[in-house]
């Protein structure tokens, strides 16, 4: 029980730390110049953001050329192909009706009994097919970053804790060279986790616990989905996950994770991952204690004495 005890707050204080590094983020200055950065980008619609995902599933920042150029200091690649979305634009056309009496809200006749007709300024909204581009497909001046882009050096009895975590993966885990900027995904529809293979030992390990999380904690199910967390929370949530196993195994992820949850948590503060927190915590220990060769049973919770004979008959037989 001792040992159940002090692994609990073991990683209580992990995530305190994690709680404490992501609040410091939030509160430098290199915290605002990434937001100002960030904040320059459009806000894409529904329908333009889905668009942009069945071009380039791994588009993180997305802008016009013009953009790109005059706003960012940056220049896209030659040969490179837009992702293709709709743009709003806006005309007047002028069109004849006839004339309604603002306070009856009947038409207006003239002498004749004829309707008096007039001429109104409609603005109509048509979309046009743009072209925008991804931040991997320019160079140029860099961007504002939080923390570091990759892990690297190597991880003791790597081979061992990469074998451990496949077996306790929801999903079969393949490493499978993928054409996106991402380091791994989780995959629903296809039911397996894909590594990026070539990834230095630490970054491997940090980016497969973060897509074991995910497998753990956001599979879709039956239930509502309104019920299924934001994907800033299921993003907070995998990472902060990573980060508490990871520095469970001597690697530190702190310049890598904690820049990425307070990436995604950008306009929130602390919100989403105080919410998660239990979460994550359970979600951590099951690892850990998975790797560990050891199930963790819940705590038990206090009974009520019972201040009956019989229930004191029955109690005095317990050993």
């Amino acid at each position: 029980m001792q040992e159940n005890t002090s692994a609990d707050e073991r990683l209580k204080a992990l995530t305190d730390k994690l709680e404490n590094g992501v609040s410091d983020i939030f509160q430098s200055g290199q915290y605002a110049e990434y937001l100002a950065a960030m904040s320059k980008f459009h806000h894409y619609s529904f329908s333009n953001s889905l668009l942009i995902f069945m071009q380039r599933p791994d588009a993180t920042h997305v802008a016009g050329y013009n953009d790109w150029k005059n706003v960012f200091g940056r220049q896209v690649k030659a040969h490179e192909k837009g992702i293709q979305i709709l743009a709003p634009c806006f005309c007047n056309k002028w069109t004849q009706r006839q004339k309604i009496n603002e306070q009856t809200g009947l038409p207006v006749q003239g002498a004749d009994g004829q309707p008096v007709m007039e001429w109104v300024r409609e603005q109509r909204v048509r979309y046009k097919v743009v072209s925008v581009f991804d931040i991997s497909q320019t160079e140029g001046k860099e961007l504002p970053v939080l923390g570091v882009s990759e892990l690297t050096g190597d991880v003791m009895e790597y081979d061992g804790i990469l074998e451990k975590l496949k077996t306790l993966s929801p999903l079969p885990v393949v490493f499978e060279a993928f054409p996106r900027d991402a380091k791994g995904y989780c995959s629903y529809a296809e039911q397996r986790i894909v590594i990026q293979p070539d990834m230095s030992q630490q970054q491997t390990v940090k980016t497969l616990v973060h897509e074991i999380a995910h497998a753990k904690l956001h599979l879709p199910t039956g239930t509502d989905p309104a019920e299924r967390p934001s994907r800033t929370a299921r993003e907070v949530e995998a990472e902060s996950v990573a980060y508490v196993v990871c520095q469970h195994l001597g690697i530190d992820t702190s310049d890598y994770s904690f820049a990425y949850v307070a990436g995604w948590s950008r306009d929130q503060d602390m919100t989403v991952l105080k919410a998660s927190l239990e979460r994550i915590r359970a979600t951590a220990a099951e690892l850990i204690d998975g790797m560990e060769g050891r199930e963790r049973t819940p705590p038990r919770r206090e009974q009520k004495p019972q201040h009956t004979r019989r229930s004191k008959r029955r109690a005095s037989n317990v050993r």
